[in-house]
């Protein structure tokens, strides 16, 4: 499936060069409800998801891709206001997790999402929660690659380009300074079979669209 990571100049150049993406912690999100996605009236329940929240952070992270690269608030959340870049990948659908936007919390006990429950009900509400938003992110329309923790720097951990993450597009922003030549510096000799274009808005609709006139992006 061809899916799209959006990202600052400066992380999305670097991406570019060192053929990775970060990956994302759970503690780090920008949704306080991931993994919380449960009723969690009782106290003893959320010691118990907050103690596995800890344990799923300390061990894997994932790597989050959105089906649509139009969508102008995708880029102005994470691009950077239309001043990063978009990157468009192929990767196996045996991978992919969509999240699911629901309108209600999840509902569960102590006793289903603690291991010493059944093992098969307690790995598929993990899987619900880790894969479950509030209904006001499908915009998103959000598809995660879970990934365990490796590659570190600094306190960080990346994914790098392989077959299972082939990079195929670079848009780059409508308001970005993100040149031909940032690109081909970045990218080296590695170009085969990516397709590179700056974006602009669209003149009949809400979205972004690419610049069919490459005379305008130097």
């Amino acid at each position: 499936m061809r899916l799209y990571h959006f990202v600052n100049r400066k992380y999305g150049l670097a991406n570019l060069a060192k053929r990775q993406l970060k990956i994302a912690r759970w503690n780090d999100l920008n949704d306080p409800f991931e993994l919380a996605g449960a009723i969690f009236a009782d106290k003893d329940l959320r010691k118990e998801m907050r103690r596995i929240k800890d344990e799923i952070h300390a061990a894997m992270g994932m790597l989050c891709f959105s089906k649509n690269w139009k969508n102008p608030v995708q880029w102005s959340h994470y691009a950077d206001n239309h001043r990063g870049i978009c990157l468009g990948f192929d990767i196996h659908d045996n991978l992919l997790q969509e999240v699911d936007y629901v309108t209600e919390r999840v509902e569960c006990t102590l006793a289903d999402i603690q291991k010493s429950s059944d093992k098969e009900t307690h790995k598929n509400l993990i899987h619900v929660m880790m894969t479950t938003k509030y209904v006001d992110w499908r915009y998103e329309q959000e598809v995660r690659v879970f990934s365990m923790l490796k590659n570190e720097n600094d306190g960080l951990f990346f994914q790098n380009f392989d077959q299972d993450l082939v990079l195929r597009e670079i848009i780059v922003g409508a308001r970005s300074d993100v040149s031909r030549a940032d690109i081909a510096q970045a990218l080296g000799a590695n170009v085969q079979g990516i397709d590179v274009c700056k974006a602009r808005l669209g003149f009949n609709r809400f979205e972004i669209v690419k610049n069919q006139d490459g005379s305008l992006w130097k």
